[in-house]
Parts: C-alpha cells; sequence; structure tokens
C-alpha cells in the first residue's frame, strides 16, 4: 500500500520529537532545542497540511524511512542537536519541497 504524504511526516514528526528528547539532556541547550523542535515541528506539519492527502512516491517513502532509520542510531544529545537542524531538510528533499522551510 502506498503510503500519503501526511503519513511520511507524521513518522518524520515521531522522529523529531525522540531527538528532541535526547537533546534535551544537553542542559546548556534545552531552550534552544524546545525551539527548535518546535519550529521543525511545525515546518513539517505545514506539508502535511498542504500535502498530506497525497500518495508519496516508493523514492519518497524509502528516503524517509532511512533517514528516520538513523535518526534511532544517534545516541550521542550533541548529535541529536546536529540532527534536529538536518533531518527536516532531508525530510523536505524527499518530498520535493524547498530546503531551509
Amino acid at each position: 500500500m502506498t503510503e500519503t504524504v501526511g503519513e511520511l511526516v507524521a513518522a518524520a514528526i515521531e522522529a523529531t520529537d525522540a531527538l528532541g528528547l535526547l537533546a534535551e539532556d544537553v542542559e546548556d541547550e534545552w531552550t534552544f532545542v524546545t525551539d527548535l523542535v518546535a519550529a521543525q515541528r511545525a515546518r513539517l506539519a505545514a506539508i502535511a497540511d498542504r500535502r498530506g492527502e497525497e500518495s508519496a512516491t516508493d523514492s519518497a517513502a524509502a528516503a524517509v524511512a532511512s533517514a528516520a532509520d538513523e535518526t534511532h542510531l544517534i545516541a550521542d544529545p550533541h548529535r541529536a542537536i546536529d540532527w534536529l537542524s538536518t533531518f527536516p531538510d532531508l525530510v523536505a528533499i524527499a518530498l520535493g519541497e524547498p530546503v531551509g522551510g
């Protein structure tokens, strides 16, 4: 069954939230991390709002799944912060959206 853009975005938001929880362990960066997670969630949600019902291409589904899988391998909170900055761009690229929100 073909996934929708909305389903891919939902998976991406879950991965973003997991990265945020890990990154919150960096005490000095807590405010930055929570603000970044909120901004990235809003960015991804905007894609879902506009295109959520569209069928995703197989390549987009594979790319988002692969990127999300990579986020689950991250154990270092500082690296999680880096990924919070870049992971949504990977999702955007896979979905044919502009990079940088």
